[in-house]
């Protein structure tokens, strides 16, 4: 008998039938079988269903001899399933990679639930992908629950595609899909109250497609008045139900609301049908009302007409446009002061003692700007330092006793118009103005790989959304920008034509990681529990520019870190773009939750990161040119190099001359760490090449010498690996890529 039966209903879905078995059926966890039901589709569908199940005995094909509906083809594939726990999944959506997977080990840590609601994403045809924005109700507990305990699980999509449900559990209350439109709502309302046992995944495992055309419910039809009676069966059941009864008051606002929903979506109801269904809703809800209790918010309407309905809509819409008109003259008129503001500050005499420091977009005090800023502090207290933050959430983050500002406020324009130094790791705003006699220190982001800068014109893809000309004007107010190696210098030139002054200062942000000891780190291994004598694996992806989002799962985490075996722990830092995205819901945050693997994303310190573990493995992420620093073993996984060097562009060829070993999949990665070749004579040669090149300038005193140099005026030695620049050679000369 399989864990899982898998009902995939099939109608007029020849397009996407194929993705959708595939995703299943290439399931790293394959104890399943799939339900297939042809519902009498007039296209291909029933010839793809036979051919698979011509090559995969899991497959099992049901045609229906008339279309009956999405809800009764499920009913008719439920009699064959013969698994633990049913799934009912679209045949337009997928299954994630490693989803059964991670729904089989959560079902046996929870002690098989009646259901169990995983994540999904919302994937719209035109690439972009959005994660369910309820996604923290699903934060795992220990345990499992009942709705009455956590009602707030009701808050998700009422949808049936969203569990799995134990087959038992099922077939013991008869629970089945009733024709018609929101079918899902008369199943979905009765199976969670009535489930004694319910558990959560916090990871997305259904890929739920948003297709431009041909979903059913945004089809203009009368049909849409089903909804009615998919909550007169809600109703009834709970009043066949006195141990439900409690949830009447829930379920009549959500009637209510529901229906509203619908009355106010623009491609759902003929219009000469809005007046009749709300009259039908209003009436629904009269007859449903628990004695005692008030309609409350929106539902309110329904206690009226549709003409006061329509007023109260009309009413609404020209609200929100008079508000649109005012914060659109409350932002010119903030706007007028602000410049008048500046102007007024901009006459007075540059603070020769102030400096206005900001990391990654206002984020934080962070990197090379903040190793500045911490030096500065000891080498010179007169000068005074204020950070740039984008907000009152990140200004919380700053140490006590922080001068900060708020990015935009009367304040930000009165520092920015009157400092005589600016560090940042990225470009200012273009409304700064640069006056005569301010000094602009461009830190940049660490050893450039990908291209950067007006090399990108040529990258339409890579490009996207990035207006070259326009960065290149705000990069025209740099006067320094530091390197720590001569091939940073000469990308740098390459790539921001303007008229600056490489400094060869090292990267000040690296100077905690120069003649660093193994106990640097061990206060990171503290907190996040790891023993001391661990072998800490630090794994650290890029993004991908020929992936929309940019996340691309290149490898299967929960096995990496299960084939490096005892006495390992697996830590993985996503880039910080990939932060707040669906990266980390594709299945990071649960394999975080269950111990698997230690989720460093969110750590603001990647040095301290760095410091704790004992190897790097990335693909090609610029941390490694920071990390070699450290002198420990350095692995590239480039499963994908041609790829990614085509659509993004990269200054050298990282396969030719790479810091360590390369693999070119996850096998060789997984042979590589079970032979201990990772450390290997041949590894330790690659990776004294790899620093000789690009840890030229990198002694510890990258911090110092920016402070002595450009914010004091100070005289001081140059690095010692310092040399003029001579003609590139070898993998280090800048070339397109093919």
């Amino acid at each position: 008998m399989p864990r899982f039966s898998v009902i995939v209903p099939c109608f007029k879905v020849q397009g996407f039938l194929r993705e959708c078995l595939d995703s299943v059926l290439g399931q790293s966890f394959g104890d399943l079988e799939v339900i297939a039901v042809d519902d009498r589709s007039p296209d291909g569908c029933g010839a793809i269903l036979d051919e698979y199940a011509a090559r995969d005995p899991r497959v099992k094909v049901l045609h229906l001899p008339e279309n009956v509906g999405l809800g009764r083809a499920r009913n008719a594939g439920m009699p064959h399933a013969t698994g633990d726990y049913l799934l009912f999944l679209d045949s337009d959506d997928t299954l994630t990679p490693g989803a059964l997977a991670a729904v089989a080990g959560r079902l046996a840590e929870t002690g098989d639930p009646d259901v169990l609601v995983f994540d999904y994403a919302r994937t719209y045809w035109w690439g972009g992908t959005r994660r369910n924005v309820l996604a923290h109700v699903l934060a795992a507990e220990d345990g499992t629950f009942t709705a009455a305990e956590r009602p707030e699980i009701l808050d998700l999509l009422m949808v049936v595609w969203n569990k799995v449900y134990r087959r038992d559990f099922v077939t013991g209350h008869g629970f089945a899909f009733p024709p018609g439109y929101y079918e899902d709502t008369p199943w979905t309302f009765p199976v969670m109250l009535s489930a004694g046992r319910i558990a959560t995944l916090d990871r997305i495992c259904l890929h739920y497609r948003q297709r431009r055309q041909g979903n059913i419910l945004s089809t203009t039809s009368r049909k849409h008045f089903d909804v009615h009676e998919q909550y007169e069966r809600v109703f009834a059941f709970v009043e066949a139900n006195p141990e439900l009864w409690r949830w009447r008051p829930y379920l009549h606002r959500k009637m209510g609301e529901h229906c509203l929903d619908i009355l106010a979506k623009p491609d759902r109801l003929p219009p000469g049908d809005k007046a009749e269904f709300f009259r039908r809703t209003a009436e629904m809800f009269r007859t449903h009302k628990p004695e005692g209790t008030r309609a409350e918010g929106e539902t309110r309407v329904l206690e009226g007409g549709y003409g006061a309905y329509l007023l109260r809509r009309r009413a609404a819409q020209a609200g929100r446009e008079a508000g649109r008109r005012a914060a659109r003259l409350r932002t010119a008129a903030g706007a007028r002061a602000r410049r008048g503001w500046s102007a007024v500050q901009s006459r007075r005499p540059l603070d020769p003692g102030l400096v206005v420091y900001s990391a990654s977009s206002h984020r934080g005090m962070l990197g090379d700007p903040a190793a500045v800023y911490r030096a500065a502090k000891v080498i010179a207290p007169q000068l005074r330092g204020v950070w740039v933050v984008r907000d009152e959430e990140t200004a919380a983050t700053l140490p006590p006793d922080t001068e900060y500002v708020l990015l935009g406020s009367r304040r930000y324009l009165q520092v920015t118009a009157r400092a005589s130094y600016f560090v940042n790791d990225v470009n200012w705003p273009g409304a700064l103005v640069k006056r005569p006699g301010a000094t602009h220190i461009q830190t940049h982001q660490g050893t450039p790989l990908k291209y950067l800068g007006a090399d990108l014109l040529d990258r339409p893809g890579a490009r996207l959304g990035f207006d070259v000309p326009r960065m290149l004007r705000r990069a025209d107010r740099w006067d320094y920008g530091l390197v720590a190696n001569r091939h940073a210098e000469l990308v740098w030139e390459r790539a921001f034509p303007c008229h600056f002054t490489s400094v060869r200062t090292g990267s000040p942000r690296n100077d905690v990681l120069v003649g660093a000891g193994a106990s640097r780190g061990r206060e990171f291994r503290r907190r996040h529990g790891i023993p001391e004598d661990h072998t800490v694996v630090l794994y650290a992806p890029t993004r991908r520019d020929y992936v929309r989002g940019g996340h691309a799962d290149r490898i299967d985490l929960a096995a990496f870190a299960a084939g490096l075996g005892e006495g390992h722990t697996l830590v993985v830092r996503l880039h910080p773009s990939l932060a707040n995205g669906p990266a980390r819901g594709a299945g990071l945050a649960e394999l975080a939750r269950r111990g698997v693997v230690v989720d460093a994303t969110d750590e603001p310190e990647a040095a301290e990161v760095m410091l704790a573990s004992d190897v790097l493995v990335t693909d090609y992420s610029s941390v490694m040119f920071d990390y070699a620093v450290l002198d420990r073993p350095i692995v590239v996984h480039a499963d994908d190099w041609d790829t990614f060097r085509a659509s993004r562009g990269a200054y050298l060829d990282l396969t030719a001359r790479p810091p360590g070993h390369v693999t070119y999949s996850q096998r060789e990665l997984a042979w590589l760490f079970e032979s201990g070749a990772w450390r290997d004579g041949e590894s330790a040669a690659l990776r004294a090449d790899f620093r000789a090149r690009f840890c030229e300038f990198e002694d510890g005193r990258a911090a110092e010498r920016v402070v002595r140099t450009l914010l004091l005026g100070e005289a001081m030695p140059a690095t010692g690996a310092a040399r003029i620049p001579g003609p590139a050679v070898g993998a280090d000369q800048l070339t397109r890529s093919p």
